[in-house]
Parts: C-alpha cells; structure tokens; sequence
C-alpha cells in the first residue's frame, strides 16, 4: 500500500507539509527564547504561548469551510492549490527571517495555520476513499508515523539550524525548497472526485462553525472520539510548547536539548502508531485505547519525578553530548517517549473510528470539526498555560503533573459516554489475552445497511468475541438469563443487548424482543441472534428455533452466517458442569471465527441457515488449530 500510486505521493506530500511548519514553527520559537529576548515587546512566555494560540486559531475560524471544501471538491486538485499557496507563504516568510521580523513571521505563523486548517479535512478524508476498508488503520498508523518523523526531523533541524553559524539564510532556504518539493510531489497525486453534491459554499466562519460541530454531536461515538482526540492534542500541544523552557529553566539545557526532547516525544508517537497498527490487526480497534490512556498518565506523572537537581553550577549549561551522557537524565528521556508511544497508541484508532463511522458525502466535514474542537482545546490550552504560568506563577512541572490527572477524569468521562468504548476493550482482551481469537472473512461483514447474524451460541462471552471480530456495532439478541449475569449486565445493557426469554416465561419480553428487532433493522443496524435459544450443552450446534423466521418475515434483510469454534471447554461454557461454577482450566486458547458470505435467509429458512452455520463450524475443526475438545 505504501509504495502505490494512490498512497505514496499523498504520503510524501503530507509530510514534507509537517517537516515544513515545524521547522519554521520552532526555528521561530527557538531563536526567541534563546537569541532575542531583549528585541521582542512581549516577554518571552507571554511569546511563545502567543505563537501556540496564534498558528492554531485559524483551525477553530476556518476549519467548517475547509470541510465543505474537501467533501465537495476534487480532493487532489485541493491539495495542489494549498501547496502553492503554502508556497508563496514560505516565501514570504523566508523574506521575513532574513531580516529578521519576528512580528511579521509571527503574522505569517498565522497564515500557515490557515493553510494547514485547510489540508487538515482533506489529509484524513481522502484516506477511506482511497484506502480499502481493512487499509484504514495501517493508513493511519503511516500518516501518523509520518507526520510525527516530519516533526521529529523538523525539530531536530531547528536545532541545528538554530546553532550554526548562518541560521538566519539556512532557515529561509530551507522552508521555500521543502515547499516547492512539496507541490511538485501533489501534482502525482490521483485524481480525488468530489462526494458531496452541495454546488455553492459560503463562508460562514462563525455560523459554520457551530453548524459542524451541531452537526457531528448527533453520533454520540463520532463526537466523543473528537472530544479524546482534542484532549490529547491539549495536552501534546501543552507540552510541545512548554518545552523550550521546561528544558532551559528545569534541566538546565541549551538548544540542542530542547531538540531531543521534542524529537523524543515524536518518534515514541510514531512507534506508538506502528504498534497500533500491529496490535488492531487490521481493523478499527478501540481496545487498545485504554493502554494509551494508562500510558499518559503513568509516564506524566513519572515524568515529574524524574527531573534531576539542579547542577552544583547554576551557570553550567548541558549541551546535546553531555545530557545524554548523564544518566541521571535517562528516566527523564524514557518518560517522554513513553508519553509520545501512549498518544500514538491513543490517536490512531480514533481517527479511524471517525472515518470508518462517518457519511461518507460527511466525512471531510466530520474531520473539520474534529479540527475546530482540537483547535479550541488548544487555544483552552495556551490561555490555561498563560494564567497558570504567567499569573498564578505555577512551574511547568505543576502544569505537567496537572495534565496527568487530568488525563484519568477526562477519560473516565469519555468511557462513561460511550459504553462501546468499554465494551470494545473487554472485547480485546478476552480475543488476545485470555484467548487468541482468529477471524475468517471480515470482509462479509458489510460496512452499511441492515442485518442479521446468526451463530451458534458457546458460551457467555460469544456477543464480546463477536463484537471484536466487527467494525460496526452489533445489537445481540440474548437471553434474559444471560443478560443479567451480575459481571456482564452493565456492559450488555450498554452495548444495547436486546433481551429476550421464552413465551411461556414472560410473554411481554418476548414480543418486546421482536419490536426492537424491527425497530433495530429499520434502523439500519446490524443485529445478532442465536437461533439455538440456549447455550449449547455439548459443543454441537442444536436445531434452529422459528425465531429467525419469524424476524426475517416481517424484515427480509441480509443474514451473515456464523460460527465459533474453540470455546467449548473454556470457564465460560457448561462442558463439565454450569458456566462459570467450575475452576478455569483453559487460558490463551486458540478460538476462531468464521464468516460466510451473506444469504437469502428468506429463502433458505432456519434449516438452511442451520446448514450454513454448521458449515463454517465443521471446516474450522477440521483445521489443525481448533479442535473441539
């Protein structure tokens, strides 16, 4: 995938457009804080948060016209034209370094905040309609990876460039070179069409900007996904811009340093985007969220004790070769690394969730206004960091350890939202810690429209493996008994479980059952049944029940058939006994999930689809990987 036409140029594209705003970025902020103090109106923390709240205010204003922009133009002609407008910016700007205008590049900070506003909703909405669905999350994790090596090479090179001898024509050769490679690279990117169908655009930044953001809050999981997305960039923005003083003032270090650190925080968010990439295994994951979440908490809060004391010299200065050759700063280093792995681990599923979810005529729209609220998160963040630096005269390690706890109330909220968060990550961990879960034919799951699943029922943990083994939410049809078990209940009435129990138990629970069926099919929503009724009691699939007639009458939509295998004999099964009264005796075990094609279940009645789903069960025993005992 990386290497095609329809990634590459975009790829090198996008990356060349990060290397370039941050070199530009932090060659400002770094010949500030350490060249030009006494020429700059403004004291230098007053500067450098202003420059922070100044490069990003353009995505809160802009953000909602960029995103009608995208849905409604060709996406490559798009990305030509930011190019050559970030060109003519560039050079601008090159102009301004030679001679040394700081307001001015601080103006021009401004513009290329507002290019970048622009690139942002087609950067990530041209992603699912160039990539195959199973593609998604390595595109992803390699937009991320690149994005965060271009910032890593970017802030290094500040550095440098900072350092040498010819800062100044270094750096304004530099930004208008990787701007013309950059619009030469966008001329090879494929021909994007239009998905929207809207003809006149106006622009309405502040109207607009409410429009987008009323627009997204109507998918509960779209716009939590954007209020994680924003915290993370609050608190990646807080210490991105904090560092330059955090390193000068608390490790006592030039330049140089400042450079490692930034470029420490970078390359742990792109390792953390490829081992997203490796651990989703080739679908929109959100188990892995909770470990990133976990990540950024832990690592920020060990990041404050790590900060060696101060050197016996207050004058002395650690240079690039001498802080990494003193240990004591190693803890320091780690911690920031491991803060910048969580986020990429963070991140990642979150963009591809609001892809894989969002209209596609929309999507461009729903990034916009994951865009403006990140944009107003960071403002939220430079203003926070003014008061609490500048007026309450906080250090920036009580800012740091501040943005840790914030971190575990901001994500207990988000989880408290949305259940299927929750429900996803139990799900990871029941397919590849306490069991390694093997899925055949994802791809016939389909990506939209009504549905019904039917599968044969194992255990109490089917519906969670089943959830993994999909992208899309699933409504499971359960048993009553089942749905009230005291450890599961609160995820199952969450995750919308519909339960059901037999006529002669409750007659009104049984027809509620086939009310919120219909209710849910006519929804567009996809829904599980176990046609068996009951949990098998010796491995083997029983004969179907008339339910599934009965739903496919009145609703003759698509049935995906569908079986488990691996799962008798497991705690949660009633070989040997009643599930979950006897001692677990299996643990990692192999359990695979076979998918059929999608069938006429009309046609084919409850015997047929009997026939299917033992299909798929007898041909996974028959592997060497799963047996039945």
């Amino acid at each position: 995938m990386l290497l095609t036409k329809r990634f590459l140029p975009y790829f090198v594209t996008q990356c060349l457009g990060a290397l370039n705003d941050n070199i530009y970025k932090n060659v400002l902020l770094l010949l500030v804080t350490y060249s030009q103090v006494s020429e700059l109106p403004i004291s230098v923390n007053m500067f450098v948060n202003l420059a922070a709240g100044v490069f990003i205010l353009p995505f809160f204003l802009f953000s909602a016209h960029a995103g009608m922009v995208a849905d409604n133009m060709d996406k490559a002609m798009l990305i030509r034209r930011l190019k050559l407008l970030e060109l003519i910016i560039m050079s601008c700007a090159a102009v301004a370094i030679l001679s040394q205008s700081y307001l001015v590049m601080l103006l021009l900070l401004f513009m290329m905040g507002s290019q970048s506003a622009y690139f942002g909703p087609v950067k990530y909405s041209l992603l699912p309609q160039t990539l195959k669905e199973s593609e998604l999350v390595t595109g992803n994790a390699w937009v991320e990876m690149g994005t965060f090596i271009s910032i890593l090479v970017g802030t290094l090179s500040a550095g440098l460039i900072v350092a040498s001898d010819h800062s100044v024509i270094g750096a304004a050769t530099i930004v208008v070179t990787l701007s013309v490679i950059g619009y030469l690279c966008s001329r090879a990117i494929p021909a994007l069409p239009p998905q929207g169908k809207i003809d006149k655009i106006r622009f309405t930044p502040l109207s607009g900007t409410w429009q987008s953001i009323a627009k997204v809050r109507k998918t509960p999981g779209i716009w939590m996904a954007i209020l994680a997305i924003s915290w993370f960039w609050f608190l990646g923005a807080t210490y991105l811009t904090q560092f330059p003083n955090f390193a000068k003032l608390h490790l006592h270090a030039d330049a140089t340093v400042v450079s490692l650190l930034l470029a420490l925080f970078s390359i742990g968010i792109a390792v953390g985007s490829w081992i997203c990439e490796r651990v989703s295994y080739g679908h929109v994951e959100l188990g892995v969220l909770p470990f990133g979440v976990l990540g950024l908490t832990v690592f920020g809060v060990d990041l404050i004790y790590a900060i060696p004391p101060a050197p016996a010299d207050l004058s002395f200065v650690y240079s690039f070769s001498s802080f990494i050759s003193d240990s004591q700063h190693y803890r320091v280093m780690a911690d920031l690394f491991m803060v910048g792995l969580s986020g990429g681990l963070f991140i990642v599923p979150l963009y591809a969730f609001i892809q894989s979810r969002a209209a596609k005529d929309e999507c461009a729209q729903a990034i916009a206004a994951n865009n403006i609220i990140n944009a107003l998160f960071m403002v939220v963040a430079a203003i926070l960091s003014i008061i609490l630096l500048g007026v309450l005269e906080w250090s920036i390690p009580d800012l740091f350890l501040l943005l840790a706890a914030m971190n575990t109330v901001v994500a207990l909220y988000v989880y408290s939202q949305v259940p299927e968060f929750a429900q996803r990550f139990i799900s990871y961990l029941l397919s590849h810690f306490m069991y390694r879960v093997k899925v055949n034919g994802r791809i016939h799951i389909p990506a939209q429209g009504a549905g019904v699943i039917v599968c044969n029922h194992v255990s109490y943990v089917d519906a969670l493996i089943i959830m993994g083994s999909s992208t899309r939410p699933i409504r499971f049809v359960m048993d009553k008994s089942i749905s009230e078990i005291p450890l599961l209940k609160y995820l199952f009435r969450h995750a919308g479980v519909i339960p059901i129990c037999s006529p002669k138990q409750c007659k009104a629970t049984y027809e509620n059952a086939f009310e919120q069926i219909h209710h849910a099919l006519n929804n567009e929503e996809l829904v599980c049944i176990f046609p068996e009724g009951r949990l098998s009691v010796d491995g083997d699939i029983a004969e179907f029940r008339p339910g599934v007639e009965r739903i496919l009458e009145r609703d003759p939509v698509t049935v995906i058939p569908m079986s488990l295998s691996g799962l008798w004999g497991s705690y949660f099964s009633h070989k040997g006994g009643h599930a979950l009264t006897t001692r677990p005796k299996r643990f990692w075990s192999k359990v695979e999930v076979n998918i059929g094609e999608a069938v006429d279940g009309v046609t084919l009645g409850r015997h047929g689809l009997h026939q299917n789903v033992s299909e798929l069960f007898n041909a996974s025993l028959k592997s060497d990987d799963i047996t039945k005992a």
